[in-house]
């Protein structure tokens, strides 16, 4: 039996739940600016940097956009679709298996999307998320944003809308399902390098333009996970 170190929860992860509470509750609006940077660094009394992960999780979770020369606002969307993907399903391993099964659905085919559109902005996107699980990986933490991150960038690559804000409606149960897959997989100490690995190749394949070489690794990697969760 393998036991991780405990870790505390991130900086950036407090921020992006205060910024989920506020339009729960009424207080941020779809099309309302947020503070600057800045700003919320100097409110919330945290590092900028801390601020800069936070925005960048959340524009990869769809809630919010970054117009260059104007601000960060709001996504302009519905209340309901806002609603949707703040609820959190609880997390038994019906919920899982199915979960597991719409993530094959939607991001195999999502990957070979990406491998045939994808821009550098979004590659770097993907990058900077390996990244974020590298030092994840030496920190001893799950790296489950990261983990989110990397598969958000990916959807958003995709260049398809509606898939993407499918992806945004399960954002908070799919945070919910790779940490509870995360917490069982770091039970092996073989399993975190070799998610890594996998993360790696997804995004080589996707990198390269190789669209059949992006859905293998991705089934490969959702696969794996699947089978590792609940068994063959």
């Amino acid at each position: 039996m393998y036991f991780k170190p405990i870790k505390t929860r991130k900086i950036y992860e407090e921020i992006i739940e205060q910024v989920k509470e506020m339009i729960n509750k009424g207080v941020l609006n779809p099309g309302d600016r947020l503070m600057t940077e800045r700003e919320m660094a100097e409110k919330m009394q945290v590092g900028r940097s801390a601020v800069r992960e936070a925005l960048r999780a959340l524009e990869a979770m769809g809630i919010i956009k970054v117009k260059p020369g104007e601000g960060t606002f709001i996504n302009d969307t519905t209340p309901d679709a806002l609603l949707r993907s703040f609820s959190t399903l609880a997390m038994d391993d019906e919920t899982a298996r199915e979960l597991m099964e719409l993530r094959k659905i939607l991001e195999v085919e999502a990957a070979v999307l990406a491998a045939k559109r994808s821009n550098e902005k979004q590659l770097k996107a993907m990058s900077y998320a390996l990244q974020q699980m590298e030092q994840d990986l030496k920190e001893g933490n799950l790296g489950e944003m990261a983990d989110m991150n990397f598969h958000f960038a990916i959807a958003q690559a995709a260049g398809n809308s509606l898939l993407y804000k499918l992806m945004n409606t399960i954002a908070d149960t799919m945070t919910t399902l790779l940490a509870v897959a995360r917490q069982r997989l770091y039970l092996d100490p073989v399993n975190p390098p070799r998610l890594l690995r996998e993360h790696k190749v997804i995004y080589r394949a996707i990198s390269n333009s190789d669209a059949a070489a992006a859905r293998k690794a991705m089934l490969q990697h959702l696969t794996g996970v699947e089978e590792y969760m609940f068994g063959k």
